[in-house]
């Protein structure tokens, strides 16, 4: 291909367009307007957030939906500062994502120039890389350099800072090729031992999670699980790696566990760890397997070499990307009978019968109606909060990548993450549970969906309080309510107000027709829910009430 002279911005693009990004998402700035120009004529689309925090998690979505990162453009200082709840998340998630930062001109760096931050220290702890690109002839190596980091080994996320005049200036050079991947497959002695070491267990248990999945995954470990009849759970917001329907899956290994499930972690005999890093909320804050020794036998597949024995140390290490293993092990097994998994899953569905919770509207008659009415592929996202256990609970996720919701626990996760979803999948119904205070964090968003035409439709849980804190209020420091109460706006006249499709349920019998006519609607629709704040989860009450 012929070199040609452009700026900056412009081989920025090229880059992007040869690493095979179509959409980005952004707040624009000051600081890389050329990074702007280069995008203008390219065939990528540029999707407008309104917060940069916003902009970051629907990033941090396409590179859970897709498997490549995301990517978002975001200006110096208080835009990076705002993104950087998005790149917590997909470090915790595992998630490939690229962010670039607008910088300050070179000749004004050390200065603490207008809004100027050093973003080697301030991402340093959050990302996988950060780097600042100085000379404009060097953007093909380092846009190379951070796909491939970005999708290497354990996925996370890359920062790249971009100085103003670099970008500006003129920039002589031609874009990399896509990033070439190892295959991440473990040795075949590795894959050959864990099959033997399960078929021998007693009492085997897998815990599947962790980034570096995708469909084909999905599918073997289904597989591998039928044949040697093993019970499989899904690490915390990972329970769409395997069909909640397959008889083998035994439930989620999270927050608000079923006891029974509990119970069966702590007696396993050997646990199969594929991909999870086992950390606080999958092991109920490190008491299902005991550290630094857990009683159970581990065997501990990882992407990332030092995570195995970080905090537990497993009898067997393994490296390789979940995804790739997961196939092997199913083109391995061996038939194993016994009935392993058919108590496990007795268990589960158990579990899965609902408990009736305080007032006139039932989040688990909600959830169990959009699990009647809703396509198999509909994709299903959340926030942070006690609305959310409702749908782990009682929701069964029966094709990949249907669940996002962000195991760093991060609020205001749902609505960003469910407008990446139908921009990608726009044939598909994209429904967000967000509650009221979630909600709030991020919901000039909405303007975002209905702007970009992504009409996902939003159930908002309002209950008037943060929920989840005052149920710890209520453990900890009971009777002494403090700082959690919520003033509520008309969230189905916000929707309306940004011309959406808005509608209010306050009982039961009105929400199976609310949702219809919000489908039908044929725009971004909010629904909200109005809850008794008696209803504090599945299983807790308010106190009082």
């Amino acid at each position: 291909m012929t070199q040609t002279i452009r700026h900056g911005g412009a081989l920025l693009t090229e880059c992007l367009v040869a690493q095979g990004v179509e959409r980005v998402f952004c707040i624009p700035g000051e600081s890389f307007l050329a990074a702007l120009d280069g995008l203008h004529d390219a065939d990528i689309d540029v999707v407008v957030a309104r917060q940069e925090g916003g902009a970051a998690m629907m990033a941090e979505a396409t590179g859970k939906l897709t498997g490549r990162p995301g990517v978002a453009f975001v200006t110096r200082g208080p835009g990076a500062t705002n993104a950087s709840a998005g790149v917590h998340v997909a470090f915790q998630d595992s998630t490939p994502m690229i962010l670039f930062v607008g910088q300050v001109a070179s000749d004004q760096q050390d200065r603490e120039a207008f809004q100027e931050v050093d973003y080697r220290q301030m991402f340093g702890p959050l990302a996988k890389w950060v780097g600042q690109i100085d000379r404009a002839d060097r953007i093909p190596e380092y846009v190379s350099h951070a796909f491939h980091v970005a999708q290497s080994g354990r996925p996370g996320p890359v920062v790249l800072a971009l100085p103003e005049d670099m970008l500006s200036g003129p920039a002589d050079g031609e874009a990399a090729p896509a990033a070439t991947l190892a295959s991440g497959k473990a040795a075949d002695d590795d894959i050959a031992e864990i099959v033997s070491r399960l078929a021998r267990a007693e009492r085997p248990f897998v815990i599947v999670g962790g980034g570096g999945w995708d469909g084909d995954a999905h599918s073997a470990i289904a597989r591998f699980a039928a044949a040697m009849d093993l019970p499989v759970g899904a690490s915390f917001r990972c329970q769409d790696y395997m069909d909640n329907g397959h008889p083998n899956y035994a439930g989620d290994v999270g927050i608000g566990i079923n006891p029974a499930l509990a119970r069966r972690v702590r007696e396993a005999d050997v646990i199969l760890a594929l991909g999870s890093r086992l950390g606080e909320m999958t092991t109920s804050g490190y008491t299902l397997l005991t550290p630094p020794v857990p009683k159970q036998s581990l065997i501990h597949v990882h992407a990332d070499p030092s995570e195995p024995g970080r905090v537990y140390r497993p009898d067997m290490a393994v490296t390789g990307r979940p995804g790739a293993v997961a196939v092997q092990l199913a083109e391995a097994a061996r038939p194993v009978t016994g009935g392993r998994a058919a108590v496990a899953r007795a268990e589960y569905a158990a579990w899965q019968q609902p408990e009736e919770t305080p007032g006139a509207l039932k989040m688990e008659r909600v959830v169990a109606h959009l699990g009647d009415v809703l396509p198999e592929d509909a994709i299903w996202t959340n926030g942070a909060g006690n609305y959310s256990a409702w749908a782990h609970r009682y929701h069964r996720y029966r094709r990949w990548r249907t669940q996002l919701a962000p195991t760093s626990g991060s609020m205001g996760y749902g609505l960003p993450a469910a407008i990446a979803a139908k921009l990608q999948h726009p044939g598909r119904e994209v429904i967000c549970l967000a509650g009221d205070g979630c909600f709030q964090m991020v919901s000039q968003e909405f303007a975002t969906a209905c702007g970009a035409g992504a009409n996902v439709i939003v159930l908002v849980c309002d209950n008037g309080m943060y929920g989840t804190i005052r149920m710890h209020q209520q453990k900890h420091y009971p009777g002494r309510p403090s700082g959690t109460a919520l003033h509520n706006p008309d969230f189905a006249a916000l929707a309306r107000a940004h011309g959406g499709h808005g509608e209010t349920v306050a009982a039961d019998g009105e929400f199976s027709e609310a949702l219809e006519r919000a489908r039908a609607s044929g725009l971004p629709a909010i629904i909200h829910l109005r809850l008794d704040p008696a209803a504090l989860s599945p299983k807790l009450r308010l106190e009082g009430t």
